[in-house]
This record gives structure tokens, C-alpha cells and sequence, in this order.
């Protein structure tokens, strides 16, 4: 008894040790004072600067149409790239696996740097550039989302609408696509999340005049905090933490799914 309320407690502080500063700021972005250490009462007009702003409202709307179009188009390519692999014989795969993970292990300021000097020789630095890097890093996310899905799927369906005069077109856009929803959709909303949280790659490889909110931060914060950062981040974790709830429901469903197809079997 004493064991099980002994680890509760440690999990708690640890849980409170990592959320405390995000706390401290959602409360701060609500402070009627610039003061961080006075309250000097609840307020929303730092949220009201914020969207009467058009240098965060621009750099808001780039982030999450980045994200959109990112995770969008890796899906689509990862989604092609976990096929092409589930097709491939057992070594194969481990060294197409091998590939995959070394983006996901890489420093991202490597990743970051080999892209600017690809892109300062072949594509101008621009929102074309950050939205190829930012594509370039999702689709690793992507594809690990959906190979274990693939694995879990029952191919003899397919076999089977083949068998039955279905085309291949067909038999994947109704048989095999609806299994795959859930990893689909995992692999988008990993991709949109990474994509919002990335700043590294996204300031090596953006051109003048493009900004999202990582990099509108790291330029303001060097002439000083702002109130309005407050409410920029707050907002920003809101949608992190709704698409980690999304990513955990499909992961969730996904999950039981693969479960109630191994029952079956």
C-alpha cells in the first residue's frame, strides 16, 4: 500500500516538474501586468494584441498551413513508401527500415544544414524550401505509422476482390484502404504535430519574409519578452494537445482493431 501511494506520489511531481512552466505560462497570458512575478489581475487583452497583430497573425496562418500541406503530402508519400516496403523481401526490408530511422535519430541542426546547402544549390530559401524539409522529416513519422498497420492487415481480402474481377484501384480504394484509416490518420496528425513543433530545420531553410511561430518567437524574444509570446505559446500548446488527443483516439481505435483482427485469426 505504501509502495503503490510512494509511486503515485513520484509520478505526480514528475508529471508537475514537466507541465509547472506551461502552467506558469498559460497563467502569465491572462496577467493584466508585464510583471511575471504580480498579478495584477485577469485580462484577455494580450490574446486581443495578439490576433490585432499581423506579424504573429501571418506567422500563425504560415504555421498551420505549413502543417496541413506537410502532413498532407508525406502522408500521401509515406502511404506509398510503407506499400513499397511491405512488398519487399525480409532483408530488404530491415535496410529500408534501417534508413527510415536515421532521420528520427539524426540531430536535427544536420538535418537543418544539409538541407539549407541543398536548397541554396537547387531551390530558392522560401516557403517552397521549408515546405520540402518540413516533408522531408514527416514522412519517416508516416511511415512508421502505417507499417504496423500493413503487418497487422489481412491481405487474403485483397486477394480475394482480386479474385472476384475487382481491379487493383478498386480493391485497394475498398478493401485495404479502410484498414488502414487509423494508422493514416495517426501518421497525419504526428506529422502536422511535428511539424508545428519543428524550429531548427524550419530556421536553416526559410528565405526572408517567411516566418511561423517558432521563429517569430526566437526573433522577438532577443529584443524582449512580450505578453503577446503568453498567449502565442498558449495557444500553440492548445493545438499540440488536441492533435496528441486526436493521435491517441485513432491510435486507440487502431489498437483495438488490430486486436479484434487477431482475435479473429
Amino acid at each position: 500500500m505504501i509502495g503503490k501511494t510512494l509511486r503515485k506520489i513520484y509520478i505526480g511531481l514528475v508529471i508537475l516538474f514537466m507541465y509547472a512552466p506551461i502552467i506558469v505560462l498559460i497563467v502569465l497570458s491572462f496577467n493584466n501586468s508585464r510583471s511575471r512575478v504580480v498579478w495584477g489581475g485577469f485580462t484577455l487583452k494580450w490574446y486581443s494584441a495578439l490576433f490585432s497583430s499581423s506579424s504573429y497573425m501571418n506567422a500563425f496562418y504560415t504555421t498551420i498551413i505549413l502543417a496541413v500541406l506537410s502532413a498532407g503530402i508525406a502522408t500521401v508519400i509515406g502511404l506509398a513508401a510503407a506499400l513499397g516496403i511491405t512488398a519487399m523481401r525480409k532483408r530488404n526490408i530491415q535496410i529500408m527500415l534501417f534508413f527510415t530511422n536515421i532521420p528520427l535519430v539524426n540531430a536535427d541542426i544536420v538535418t537543418g544544414i544539409a538541407l539549407m546547402l541543398w536548397f541554396v544549390r537547387f531551390l530558392p530559401l522560401g516557403f517552397m524550401s521549408v515546405l520540402v524539409a518540413h516533408v522531408t522529416f514527416n514522412m519517416p513519422y508516416v511511415i512508421l505509422c502505417i507499417l504496423p498497420r500493413l503487418d497487422a492487415m489481412d491481405m487474403h481480402q485483397f486477394e480475394a476482390a482480386r479474385d472476384l474481377g475487382a481491379g487493383i484501384r478498386y480493391a485497394f480504394w475498398k478493401v485495404m484502404l479502410p484498414d488502414l484509416m487509423p494508422g493514416i490518420f495517426s501518421g497525419f496528425f504526428m506529422a502536422a504535430t511535428m511539424s508545428l513543433d519543428d524550429f531548427v530545420i524550419t530556421y536553416f531553410t526559410k528565405g526572408p519574409g517567411v516566418n511561423t511561430l517558432s521563429t517569430k518567437i526566437y526573433t522577438e524574444i532577443r529584443k524582449g519578452i512580450k505578453p503577446e509570446m503568453y498567449a502565442l505559446s498558449s495557444i500553440l500548446f492548445l493545438l499540440v494537445l488536441i492533435i496528441l488527443i486526436l493521435i491517441n483516439v485513432t491510435g486507440n481505435n487502431a489498437s483495438r482493431s488490430i486486436n479484434k483482427t487477431i482475435e479473429e485469426k
